[in-house]
């Protein structure tokens, strides 16, 4: 077994069902996959079936697509597993990593929510990348699912 690429875990006040609500709904999205201080909201767009393509978009109307990648499981509202790839190495497998988002009921009142990303395959400006955005906009969500809204944006909104 090789060790994943990044691991996070938050805990969070909520219901397993909301937290999964939450990572696929785009309007739910659009309040917490953003970086706050950049401002710049994202949506991951998919009918997350097995095998379904999604796309990592910005929520400003341009149609600029970020990151794709294949749904690889959908496990509601427990697992989800999707590649992760820029849009340029879409075709190329290789060039894939994965995220996995385990979403698990924690006591009577908790979530435990661990994202992996993983089979990085020596990116490290992917990993650098990945690094720096996963802990902005995980805590975004653990402030949205708790307080009913995200973080302040001190960039544009968009």
């Amino acid at each position: 077994m090789t060790k994943p690429d990044y691991v996070y875990v938050t805990y969070i006040a909520t219901t397993p069902q909301k937290a999964w609500q939450a990572l696929v709904d785009t309007d739910m999205m659009r309040e917490w996959w953003v970086d706050p201080v950049a401002g710049c909201a994202r949506v991951n767009v998919s009918d997350w079936r097995p095998g379904s393509r999604w796309e990592h978009t910005r929520a400003d109307g341009s149609g600029t697509v970020d990151i794709v990648g294949k749904v690889v499981e959908s496990t509601p509202p427990r697992r989800l597993v999707f590649t992760w790839a820029r849009p340029g190495d879409a075709e190329d497998d290789a060039k894939h990593s994965r995220v996995t988002f385990d979403v698990e009921p924690y006591g009577k009142d908790l979530v435990r929510l661990t994202v992996t990303h993983d089979e990085l395959a020596g990116d490290l400006q992917m990993l650098e990348g990945i690094s720096g955005g996963w802990p902005k906009v995980l805590s975004n969500l653990k402030t949205f699912l708790e307080s009913g809204r995200g973080l302040p944006r001190s960039g544009p909104a968009t």
